[in-house]
């Protein structure tokens, strides 16, 4: 059974070009730490990162021990390093703003008087909306590119499928919505007595947003730029989860980075007059490591200790940054 980890300081530098890194995997298994410490890293190693949380439960506030909702933040006392949770509240105004628009211009292209209002609420109140926005804000947040370095904490790994898989989901409902508005536009034309060729906002909206969606699938499926890290405890059910999703972000392109084991305990803790219930979690933890080793081999690129107190503040994340980033 191969036990080489291809590190995480060593898959960075073997990557040097990375600059969008994502990190999942099922809810408790300490994907903000991990991500707080990647970030922690970057910043020390002179890029200037971003830290941004897509998960609509935010963390990293309580992560840092100040306030980072809704802007970027210097955190850690380290100047190249920034944290932020994204606030989706002003995208979403934003968002219903320019449903209302499209629902007018189509209402009007197709002659009909109901109001726009009749239906923004339908549309809005989708659960899936806010997702859609926290998508949004995300791929702003790349195409701007202020920053050398991303890293992403994602919501748990059903969450971050589909905000992940967005990019490719819009592009197919984008080639239909294209299609039938031409076959509507040219139909239009045909029997109108004008022979003006009247403008569409909606098409030119529809291609512009092909043409962003394109570019986002670009960077998210790039191997050289980006990669999505999982975070598992040495447990049946994260390792579960992991197992399953797997497979589902190589199938849509997004480029698997490797798997994190947290929360190891250390066998060597373990003395004569340790607690049985410590004595069998290590039994336990030693089963389903060999499990990990054998599912996912050389993808395994830090395997972190359980600490004696919680990873919070910078002194810890620091600690934590030793561990995941060992040479």
């Amino acid at each position: 059974m191969n036990q080489v980890v291809t590190s995480m300081y060593k898959y960075f530098h073997e990557n040097p070009r990375l600059k969008y890194i994502f990190f999942g995997g099922k809810g408790g298994v300490g994907k903000t730490v991990m991500a707080g410490a990647a970030a922690l890293w970057s910043a020390k190693q002179g890029r200037k990162t971003l830290l941004a949380s897509t998960n609509p439960v935010h963390s990293l506030s309580n992560l840092f021990g100040q306030n980072v909702f809704g802007r970027p933040v210097v955190v850690c006392d380290e100047e190249n390093c920034h944290a932020f949770e994204i606030d989706t509240r002003d995208t979403i105004e934003r968002s219903k703003k320019e449903i209302r628009e499209k629902i007018n211009w189509f209402l009007k292209f197709a002659d009909i008087t109901t109001k726009a209002e009749d239906f923004i609420e339908s549309a809005t109140m989708n659960p899936a909306f806010e997702e859609s926005a926290m998508f949004e804000n995300m791929i702003d947040l790349m195409f701007k590119d202020e920053y050398d370095f991303y890293v992403f904490d994602t919501a748990p790994t059903a969450n971050a499928r589909r905000l992940l898989g967005m990019s490719k989901v819009y592009g197919l409902w984008v080639d239909k919505m294209l299609k039938s508005r031409e076959e509507a536009k040219s139909l239009r034309e045909l029997l109108s007595f004008s022979k003006k060729k009247e403008k569409d906002p909606l098409l030119d909206y529809l291609l512009n947003f092909k043409d962003r969606m394109a570019h986002a699938k670009e960077l998210l499926t790039d191997d050289a730029l980006t990669a999505f890290f999982f975070v598992t405890l040495p447990e049946s059910l994260p390792i579960a989860v992991i197992t399953r999703f797997i497979n589902w972000f190589y199938e849509f392109g997004i480029p698997v980075g490797g798997v994190v084991v947290n929360g190891l305990i250390p066998k060597e803790q373990l003395c004569a007059d340790s607690a049985e219930f410590v004595k069998n979690r290590v039994k336990m933890q030693e089963e389903h490591m060999e499990e990990i080793w054998k599912i996912f081999d050389d993808r395994v690129r830090a395997v972190v200790p359980l600490f004696d107190t919680e990873v919070k503040g910078p002194d810890m994340l620091n600690k934590m940054v030793d561990h995941l980033f060992v040479k």
